[in-house]
């Protein structure tokens, strides 16, 4: 399993679907290890790239960021999801998706702002 930095490979990100796609977003990388830098904790992802089948089973929008490879949903280990959301918008006012969800963070690194709540 190829290491993309510190703390990351490429398996933790390359579509469930097993289609093997994983054109993952070096930016999204940067920002996934500051967060884990931040909170110093492991982030788990819990889904990073989708192939647009695999979006489509899982109930991802058709547009979806996952798609594109430059999104994961994320857990911080010992953390709130509110937490880590807390901080993405802190760290990222103006640019990048975050979505905030019971179990899970979204962070996708889109130059536009947006914010939700799933």
């Amino acid at each position: 399993m190829s290491n993309l930095s510190e703390h990351f490979s490429i398996g933790e990100f390359t579509c469930r679907c097993g289609c093997g796609f994983d054109s993952i977003s070096p930016e999204l990388i940067t920002v996934l290890e500051d967060v884990r830098m931040h909170f110093g904790a492991p982030v788990k992802i819990n889904s990073g790239c989708r192939c647009e089948k695999h979006n489509a089973k899982v109930g991802g929008v058709p547009n979806s960021q996952h798609v594109q490879g430059i999104a994961a949903d994320i857990v911080v280990s010992g953390r709130t999801s509110a937490l880590v959301a807390d901080y993405l918008e802190r760290k990222y006012p103006d640019r990048y998706g975050v979505g905030r969800y019971s179990s899970f963070t979204h962070i996708d690194v889109r130059q536009a702002k947006a914010r939700w709540r799933g």
